[in-house]
């Protein structure tokens, strides 16, 4: 049986488990007028937990196992003799196999995949039925177990929260675990990058050509500075000379000047632009914006422009960020008391008076704590530096030539062919420790700005 018929057949376990025991509760009121600790549907939700969870974990924990059994399986058996040694085109023809086996592919181009895909079938299938009886073992054994708990007296709903309350705080464990183990894999590969190429060399180095690594030196063609500097000409200069205005003005306006209907219908139309693909971005960044910077470019005079700048990738990154900063400005300035408004306003201030110099000053802290949570989110942007941006690092103010980033280099150096363990391909983690680092720094700086200069008022 597949995994997910599997899953389809325990949960419907689970629902007759929880109707079973649901009558079975109700039955005991039946003419008794005594106060029960729990209500039926208590009941039910302890049995039909106990009876789906066991085995859900259980299958999660075997698909984690059972393609390893599978493989040993048939390289154990007489048609694996033939394979050759590991890194001889052997997973290709074991994947080839698999591929055959599941019906996922109609043909091989190794014969011998055809060989194993019969074996490959039969030990899967023999796997499957020992997860399907091992599954429903444990099904039928924690709902007898829980079903036969049921009683007048029986706790169920202290039993049903203490299991929910397990359940809620499991989940809430994953983002922090994952967090844990992303650090913990960047901090390992880095590790032994570092042990490759020294820290300073890495930091502070101003040549990078990481396709020409000399293993007698290989820091010399991996400094970093120029994709350092490539990421913060695009993400931080270029791309918030657009953001922080077009978003501070539009904050403005939704706030002070647009009529209630023109804001309800303008500020979602804003906010669309942060839920649009960032591969669409890249899209119109690599095949609109850029041809249109690299011809006005020619027609200023400029022949030499690139067709990859940093001002193409910068302009569309500072457009998609629009909405980050308009909606920190926004909520900043609407937060500020109308009385200190009508109190300009009384004194004889205009309109512009009083956002200058009211306004803007009261909501500074939301702002500044917005543009700094735009920053981190722009140098940390992959798809548009990938689709408009050049990969070659250079360190250069001219927005029309070709610069790359620390994002673009590590889709470059992960998607390449070089081995796992060579300083090429770790460098990809030690960029991604460095951002990672600088981001986790933005943010801690724009929560502190936006906490401690907050005021507040009555």
């Amino acid at each position: 049986m597949s995994a997910l018929a599997l899953f389809f057949l325990v949960l419907g376990l689970g629902l007759i488990a929880w109707l079973s025991a649901r009558m079975r509760a109700a039955r005991f009121r039946v003419g008794n007028t005594a106060r029960f600790s729990s209500l039926p549907a208590h009941h039910g939700w302890y049995v039909a937990l106990w009876t789906a969870i066991p085995p859900l974990l259980f299958l999660v924990g075997w698909s984690m196992v059972a393609p390893a059994l599978v493989t040993d399986t048939v390289l154990a058996s007489p048609a694996a003799v033939q394979l050759p040694p590991p890194g001889f085109d052997r997973a290709s023809i074991l994947s080839e196999a698999r591929s055959l086996a599941e019906g996922r592919s109609f043909g091989a181009f190794h014969e011998l995949a055809r060989v194993l895909s019969p074996v490959y079938a039969a030990a899967q299938s023999r796997y499957d039925w020992i997860a399907t009886a091992l599954a429903l073992l444990l099904t039928f054994a924690g709902g007898a177990f829980a079903f036969l708990r049921v009683r007048p007296g029986f706790g169920a709903r202290t039993r049903v929260e203490r299991i929910v309350m397990i359940l809620l705080l499991g989940a809430s464990l994953i983002a922090i675990l994952t967090t844990v183990g992303i650090v913990a894999s960047l901090l390992y590969e880095s590790a032994r990058f570092f042990s490759i190429v020294p820290i300073t060399d890495f930091l502070f180095g101003t040549h990078w050509s990481p396709q020409v690594v000399d293993a007698r030196d290989p820091g010399a063609s991996l400094g970093a500075v120029p994709l350092f500097w490539g990421t913060f000409f695009i993400g931080a200069v270029i791309a918030m000379i657009v953001a922080i205005p077009f978003g501070l003005m539009s904050a403005i306006y939704l706030t002070q000047y647009a009529a209630p209907t023109t804001r309800k219908w303008m500020k979602p139309i804003l906010e669309v632009l942060a839920g649009v693909p960032t591969v669409v971005y890249g899209y119109f960044a690599a095949l609109t914006v850029a041809p249109a910077v690299r011809d006005f470019a020619v027609w200023i005079g400029i022949s030499w422009a690139s067709s990859e700048s940093a001002l193409a990738a910068g302009l569309v990154m500072g457009i998609m960020i629009i909405p980050f900063v308009s909606s920190m400005a926004d909520d900043s300035i609407a937060a500020v008391p109308s009385s200190m408004r009508d109190g300009s306003l009384a004194m004889g201030a205009t309109s512009s008076e009083t956002i200058r110099r009211v306004l803007l000053p009261a909501a500074l802290p939301g702002v500044v704590g917005g543009v700094l949570l735009a920053v981190s989110r722009a140098i940390g942007e992959t798809m548009i530096v990938v689709m408009a941006a050049s990969g070659v690092a250079t360190l250069t103010l001219n927005p029309f030539a070709s610069t790359t980033t620390v994002t673009k280099q590590i889709v470059d150096l992960l998607t390449g062919e070089a081995e796992f363990d060579s300083a090429k391909t770790l460098a990809a983690f030690a960029l991604g420790l460095t951002l990672f680092v600088v981001t986790l720094l933005l943010n801690i700086v724009a929560l502190t700005v936006v906490k401690r200069y907050r005021e507040a008022y009555e």
